[in-house]
């Protein structure tokens, strides 16, 4: 397979990863019945404009209602109201729309019906401060965790005692209301506790949780989370919460999904999908090191599948931030396959986040090929340096390898394809 094929299929499937989670696709399948009284609908994440469009188009009666979501992703509605915030660090505008979602659902009978739309990125779009926090308090800890490396579910428990809003309270405050949450998928496991911090479900977590994964990470401010976290008042609704019992959860678009639309995309050209697993967690680096010693093991021995194939794999990395260089976790799993895969040949790979967002930058990801290294050092790049120092989309931006998609509108969280195109020898 020549070098341009690779890539066109690499590209190929991971748009065909993204169409798998559409809401123009999936929403309207999951939707309920109209009630006998209003239509109220809510939301927040990054997907949740175009999951309000997709409502509007297809829902038989009235409705009204707000949803929040990333500066740059919304998208025209006639009868919902669409507000922006930001991601991943709330700000005041992530508060102010907080507050008018609770205030929509507020004072509901038991014949109306909240369809609350959420997707990945609303934990941090919908931020309302629990009673004695503030929202510099909140921003404070999020840029911590996000430094630190935890994972989606620590930084999610520690979130929802932070908040007035999320770990059920959305739901709990709508009752007696029916509530339908339609949700896509963001994180490792489609567990709905996880998704935007799980506003309108049971939580299972604890404030003694909350405490041992600030203190695993060594984050000891602000004070006043510290002090809110030792007190442990007002708890999140639990599993069997009364208030709860009328909200039922479901999910419209999983990894998993987009991870076999992408299978079928390698069938098609005659490649052999293997999909890995939907969620892989762990440090970027390290997982691209155990990715390049499993298409090392194929491409050489033939196992444990027989190239031509492509290795299909989800969920959400994590990176500790130990440089001042622009990254993200897709951009820095490449580099670190790059660097562990020292130039195999025929390897080529493909990391984005289907949101088309990889950490700060308006980059979904990049593209690797085998000769990325030598190319790199022909334009003075040293992959290891900048690996070292966490600045890996300078190193695809040079080599013109980046996949720029601008705002999806939805995300089922990071796609990696891993194409091993021939045997050695």
């Amino acid at each position: 397979m020549l070098a341009g094929e690779a890539e066109a299929l690499l590209r190929a499937m991971f748009e065909a990863a993204v169409r798998a989670a559409d809401p123009e696709r999936v929403v309207p399948a999951f939707l309920p019945d109209p009630p006998a009284g209003r239509t109220v609908v809510v939301g927040a994440g990054k997907a949740s404009a175009a999951m309000a469009r997709a409502l509007e188009r297809h829902w038989p009666g009235p409705l009204e209602g707000v949803v929040v979501t990333r500066y740059g992703h919304v998208v025209p509605c006639e009868r919902i109201r669409i507000l922006e915030a930001a991601h991943p660090v709330p700000d005041a505008n992530s508060e102010a729309a907080a507050r008018a979602i609770l205030e929509a659902v507020r004072g509901l009978g038991p014949d109306d019906l909240v369809i609350a739309l959420i997707s990945g990125g609303g934990s941090a779009l919908m931020a309302l401060p629990a009673p004695g926090l503030t929202l510099a308090d909140k921003q404070a800890v999020n840029r911590a965790l996000l430094r630190c490396g935890a994972d989606i579910g620590e930084m999610n428990c520690v979130r929802k005692h932070l908040s007035a809003i999320k770990g059920g309270r959305l739901a709990a405050a709508a009752f007696p209301a029916r509530v339908v949450t339609l949700a896509i998928s963001d994180v490792p496991g489609d567990d709905p506790a996880v998704i935007a911090s799980g506003p309108t479900v049971p939580d299972p977590t604890t404030f003694a949780e909350a405490r041992s994964i600030l203190v695993k990470y060594g984050i000891a401010e602000p004070p006043a989370v510290i002090a809110h976290l030792a007190r442990g008042e007002e708890e999140t609704p639990k599993p069997g919460d009364l208030r709860l019992a009328r909200a039922e959860f479901r999910l419209v678009a999983t990894p998993q999904r987009s991870l076999e639309a992408a299978g079928e995309i390698a069938e098609r050209a005659g490649i052999r999908p293997v999909i890995l697993s939907d969620a892989i967690e762990g440090e970027a680096r390290e997982v691209a090191k155990v990715m390049a010693a499993i298409a090392r093991q194929v491409r050489r021995r033939g196992q444990p599948v027989r190239p031509p194939c492509v290795l299909l794999s989800g969920g959400e990395t994590t990176v500790t931030v130990r440089g001042d260089g622009k990254g993200g976790r897709n951009v820095e799993f490449l580099l670190a396959l790059a660097v562990a895969l020292r130039g195999e040949p025929g390897i080529f790979a493909v990391a984005g986040d289907t949101d088309g967002i990889d950490g700060a930058e308006e980059v979904a990801g990049a593209i690797l090929r085998p000769d990325s290294l030598e190319r790199a050092a022909r334009a003075g790049l040293d992959a290891k340096a900048m690996l070292a120092r966490n600045d890996s989309h300078p190193f695809f931006a040079t080599l013109g390898d980046q996949l720029v998609t601008g705002p999806t509108l939805t995300n089922v969280n990071d796609f990696r394809a891993v194409l091993v195109t021939e045997p050695a020898g």
